[in-house]
């Protein structure tokens, strides 16, 4: 496991973007009960750790699709993030709506994106994958390429994993399940005899009942 992956992760356990309940579940909105919560949107509050989130995910940007030319973030948790990786770079910024307004232009992709362009998507954590593959379409069915994704987080489920293989997308994170659970236990945030638990969890999220 690299460095990034658990630095990141030890950062998000600092400022309590991490909540750990497995006696009282959190319901997402998938309507799967989870033990665990990671809110990394949080880091938006915290000067240096924004400034870092942004300048990690512009040099992983960098370093794997050069090709850019334009970046797209995923309403509304990576609106912000988007929008300051592409200040960073310098690249024109758009962003893609889970459903296209109701009113006025009924835009699903807010900004203008040249036919043709190479789009980065950003996204701030993927559970299912399903509103950032949604993101994805979107962009191709506009007209342009999307050349990957960049997350701040993953929970790495089977069923995400499938899908962004399955639509043919290369994701790329910042920090994970794995780093998480691994620098929580380091630090005693957990103990070894929860992680059976979080465990069994993250294998069939949809049926896990604690």
């Amino acid at each position: 496991m690299n460095s990034l992956e658990k630095i990141f992760a030890a950062k998000l356990l600092e400022i309590k973007a991490i909540k750990l309940q497995p006696e009282d579940p959190f319901t997402w909105a998938s309507g799967w009960k989870s033990p665990f919560y990671c809110d990394n949107r949080k880091t938006l509050s915290f000067t240096e750790l924004r400034t870092f989130v942004k300048t990690e995910l512009a040099r992983l940007l960098l370093e794997n699709f050069p090709e850019v030319d334009a970046v797209a973030g995923v309403a509304t948790g990576a609106i912000p993030q988007g929008a300051l990786v592409a200040d960073l770079l310098n690249k024109p910024f758009v962003y893609v709506r889970s459903k296209p307004k109701d009113h006025g232009l009924e835009n699903l992709i807010e900004g203008e994106l040249a036919p043709g362009s190479k789009v980065v998507v950003i996204e701030d954590l993927i559970s299912t994958g399903g509103s950032s593959l949604k993101a994805v379409e979107a962009i191709r069915k506009s007209g342009s390429e999307v050349v990957g994704m960049i997350a701040s987080y993953t929970y790495g489920f089977p069923v995400a994993e499938q899908a962004f293989s399955d639509a043919n997308v290369r994701l790329l994170t910042l920090t994970n399940y794995e780093a998480v659970l691994e620098v929580a236990l380091e630090t005693g945030y957990i103990t070894k005899e929860q992680i059976p638990m979080l465990n069994e969890w993250r294998r069939d999220p949809a049926n896990w009942k604690k």
